[in-house]
């Protein structure tokens, strides 16, 4: 009986471990403390500008990324409040390499009015959406759910994209294109001025 006792409690304390664990792993983390680009880099032309304006990133001037130093991810959660000007552009790189380049990586469209049609919402050069959901120098909300799983015997890497709640759509990319990687923010062109805030991630487990 004793035996018996202590297996259960030793089986008690597995089980709560392993919930600890799992708990642990699916917390939303802040990519980003509103104050200043810690954690954040750079990547492209000099004469393009990040900086920190009333608490979000935003960037301005020629091409360039600025890229989250903290990676890599694989299975995630990931949410940002975004705003892009008329007729500005940018992206929400996900998957991507530490010195990425406009196709290195999974890209979430940023664009309102822009003279390219690919609106946000869109998983450029996968899964495009033409009508215009958010005005331009207007927050919202995006927010992506990515896993690697299996879907009738296939491997698969299922995104799923959500603008200000609203779950447009879930991408089934067989091909795997991109394995892991970092996140990035696109500063397009001149003309563009893109603003980020409250970066969140939340690691998921592998299936």
């Amino acid at each position: 009986m004793m035996l018996f006792a202590r297996g259960l409690a030793t089986l008690a304390c597995l089980v709560s471990f392993s919930a600890i664990q799992s708990a642990q792993a699916e917390e939303w983390v802040s990519l980003f403390d509103g104050k200043t680009l810690e954690g954040w880099e750079m990547v492209g032309k000099d004469t393009s500008k990040w900086e920190v304006v009333d608490g979000a990133m935003t960037g301005t001037g020629d091409p360039s990324m600025l890229v989250c130093t903290k990676g890599p991810y694989k299975n995630f959660r990931y949410r940002a409040e975004v705003k892009i000007n008329d007729k500005g552009n940018s992206g929400l790189y996900f998957r991507t390499t530490r010195k990425p380049g406009f196709t290195d990586g999974y890209e979430a469209q940023i664009d309102s009015t822009h003279t390219d049609p690919i609106r946000t919402g869109s998983l450029y050069g996968m899964c495009h959406v033409y009508k215009r959901l958010v005005e331009p120098d207007t927050w919202f909300k995006y927010e992506l759910e990515v896993r690697d799983d299996v879907w009738r015997g296939r491997q698969v890497t299922r995104i799923k994209i959500t603008v200000n709640g609203d779950e447009l759509f879930e991408y089934l990319d067989f091909e795997q294109t991109f394995k892991e990687g970092h996140f990035a923010f696109q500063q397009h062109d001149p003309g563009s001025k893109v603003q980020i805030r409250n970066i969140e991630v939340m690691e998921l487990p592998a299936k």
